[in-house]
């Protein structure tokens, strides 16, 4: 026998909800903002609207790491030292990649046993498939639905790899960067740009025989971001170590975090402080991205460019006009341009 359909919800069905701090229509309230579908969009966008007021005291704070750096047992462990002081964490992803590998590291809850049945806190996977900037949209939208159900501290984890850094650092108010003892080499083999954009650099796996090459790799890592152009000019970024398999140096990571916000608040900027201006400059670059995405799309799906777009790229392959003559073309065809 079928169960029954569930009940559509109105946008003060989801807004009550969500202020409630109700799990299952917080947890619809992400799945309507994830949807592609017109109507849902609309609708998303109401609910939005209606509990921005609601959102934006939480601490936003973007992880990521090398593969096999233990971001599952880091994020666990930062979690639960979380609310057992009393903060609502919620625990979202950034994973473009999830489609094609068969889900997101969060899409497994079982390597986040403890947390995933914290009362306390709320675990989403990213989106199952999509473009980098369609599951980066629908994660900025659900970090406005988590805070404004009361989740104070929300971590945004990075699962794929090159531009989705780039991308969550964009949406958070500290970027931390998990990293393996035994600097040398895993030095070598950081991307240079991902130190550009960290606050902080955390070296996990400093316990046992590995602490003396945690310590070592601390002081590597200071010395590179020493000769680097800080992330934030009012933030030099720390470098600390922790275990967070035995939970050790966790509160000194969650001690650097409020430190870093409290050091942006302190600045003052334009009439406001550096973390307000910091936030309200995220805000008004996605505002120019979400520009940029729907117009490619319309381009991209425009009957008038699909029928010039398959000879145009022949001609310039063929060396037969310029790129740029064929993007006035194709422009033109849209109704841009003379």
């Amino acid at each position: 026998m079928s169960s029954p359909a569930r009940r559509q919800l109105s946008v003060d069905d989801y807004v009550s909800g969500v202020r409630a701090g109700d799990r299952a229509t917080v947890a619809r309230a992400i799945t309507l903002v994830e949807s592609r579908k017109a109507e849902h969009r609309a609708l998303a966008q109401d609910m939005l609207v209606r509990l921005l007021p609601f959102a934006g005291a939480a601490h936003r704070v973007g992880i990521t790491g090398v593969p096999g750096v233990g971001k599952s047992t880091f994020i666990e462990a930062l979690g639960t030292h979380l609310t057992a002081k009393g903060h609502k964490v919620a625990v979202l992803a950034v994973d473009p990649t999830s489609g094609r590998t068969g889900g997101s590291i969060l899409g497994d809850k079982t390597r986040m046993t403890a947390l995933g049945q914290d009362s306390h806190a709320f675990i989403r996977p990213s989106p199952s498939a999509g473009t980098l900037g369609g599951v980066a949209r629908a994660t900025r939208e659900s970090m406005v639905v988590v805070e404004a159900a009361g989740y104070d501290v929300v971590l945004v984890e990075t699962v794929g790899v090159g531009q989705s850094e780039v991308t969550v650092a964009e949406m958070v108010d500290l970027f931390l960067v998990l990293m393996l003892p035994g600097a040398g080499d895993e030095l070598q083999g950081i991307k240079k740009g991902i130190l550009e954009i960290a606050d902080l650099l955390v070296v996990n796996k400093a316990d046992g025989d590995n602490r003396d090459r945690a310590m070592k790799a601390m002081r590597e890592y200071k010395a590179a971001l020493h000769i680097m152009q800080p992330a934030d000019p009012h933030w030099n970024a720390r470098v600390l170590a922790c275990s967070a398999l035995v939970k050790s140096g966790i509160d000194e990571v969650w001690g650097a975090v409020e430190e870093h916000r409290r050091t942006l608040e302190a600045a003052p900027v334009d009439g406001s402080n550096a973390f307000e201006a910091k936030r309200a400059g995220q805000q008004v670059r996605w505002m120019w991205a979400m520009v940029r995405d729907r117009l490619m799309a319309a381009l991209e799906s425009s009957p008038a460019v699909k029928a010039e777009a398959g000879a145009l790229e022949a001609a310039v392959a063929a060396g037969e006009t310029t790129p740029a003559l064929a993007a006035e073309r194709l422009l033109r065809a849209f109704g841009i341009g003379g």
